[in-house]
């Protein structure tokens, strides 16, 4: 049986790619997860002859060789990271260690257990990095990011998936190990940690609570529906040139207001308030996050020339399916709240918040 193991299989989008490979291929696949804040065991499925979850850190070089040697899969996944921004922006040490220092773990142990395999089975295995568009900086000259965009890196989170990156590359161009890397846009769908934006305004509409929206509201984000995301990174997987770094967007720009107003119209007509009000008077602009980045543009036209893949859903479909699920889906919601609060505002920091500026 054909084995994959995928890192941070248990969060939002590496649960949705964990699922899909259990839905749409034959592969067994081997689930590695440390279980923090946004890690959710429910949102994966039980063990099986075809599932295994293993409970620890990418940064545990003895596990995730014993994994490797164990299973021996013919491709690596990496989601595992830490991904909030404001969460950098309190405590930023985190992320360095998560995403640079223990993502470097990962990739030397694999490196060193691909090493040792036959010459076939090497030429065959895969590591794919999952990473951001974030890294490329803010597009505020009306362009997109391109794979050659330069990266510009504007906060921790974002300086910390940066160097995950350049470490990825110099595997591939030093050693020779077979990596590919994908750089997202912002995600979206069901099983999401409700401290995003979405569930978020998803969570609050319906419980008539404040919608906090940062600054103005009209910083702007390509948003990508998440099973997408996942079937854009089975593709390059499957076909992407070695080294290569591939952009991943949603075709789908729109502002943070834009975003919020939609959500409450989708929830006014589905499950309208009882004094028959707009959920929009629910709005409540707050300080903006410390050096917020004004746009995000992704240009994902080589992976749609090159590969073939093309997003299948809109904003509108997709914020369709989302809601519906938040709604659908009030046990894993239960559980989520139960073990996490999500109520406080992150991302302050020490510093006083600034008015964005042009980059």
């Amino acid at each position: 049986m054909k084995t994959i193991l995928v890192t941070g299989g248990a969060g939002f989008i590496g649960g949705c790619f964990v699922r899909q490979m259990l839905d749409r291929t034959g592969y067994r696949v081997i689930t590695l997860d440390k279980l923090t804040y946004a890690g959710i065991r429910e949102s994966i499925p039980s063990d099986s002859d075809r599932h295994v979850f293993a409970q620890g850190d990418i940064g545990d070089t003895g596990l995730v060789h014993q994994l490797l040697a164990k299973y021996e899969p013919f491709a690596v996944v990496n989601f595992a990271a830490e991904s909030h921004v404001d969460r950098s922006i309190d405590g930023p040490r985190q992320f360095v260690e998560t995403n640079v220092l223990k993502t470097f773990d990962l990739l030397h142990t694999t490196h060193q257990w691909w090493k040792g395999l036959t010459d076939d089975v090497k030429a065959k295995f895969r590591f794919l990095h999952v990473s951001t568009d974030e890294v490329y900086g803010s597009a505020d000259d009306g362009g997109k990011f391109t794979e050659t965009t330069p990266y510009s890196p504007n906060s921790p989170y974002s300086a910390s998936k940066a160097a995950s990156d350049f470490f990825v590359r110099a595997m591939q161009h030093t050693y020779g190990f077979p990596t590919l890397t994908t750089n997202c846009s912002n995600n979206y769908g069901p099983y999401q940690f409700p401290e995003k934006l979405i569930p978020l305004m998803i969570l609050n509409a319906l419980s008539g609570k404040p919608l906090p929206v940062y600054g103005d509201g009209k910083n702007i984000r390509d948003w990508l529906y998440v099973e997408d995301h996942c079937t854009a990174i089975a593709t390059v997987l499957e076909k992407g040139r070695l080294g290569e770094t591939y952009n991943v967007g949603g075709n789908s720009e729109r502002t943070n207001l834009d975003i919020v107003h939609t959500i409450c119209d989708s929830l006014d007509a589905i499950s309208p308030m009882e004094d028959g009000s707009s959920r929009r008077n629910l709005i409540k602009f707050v300080t903006d996050r410390p050096g917020h980045d004004r746009r995000y543009a992704i240009d994902c036209s080589k992976l749609t020339s090159e590969l073939g893949w093309e997003p299948q859903e809109t904003l509108e479909t997709g914020m369709s399916k989302t809601i519906r699920w938040y709604l659908d889906n009030p046990e894993w919601l239960a559980i989520v709240q139960a073990k996490h609060d999500t109520s406080t505002r992150l991302g302050q920091g020490d510093a006083p918040a600034q008015k964005e500026v042009a980059r």
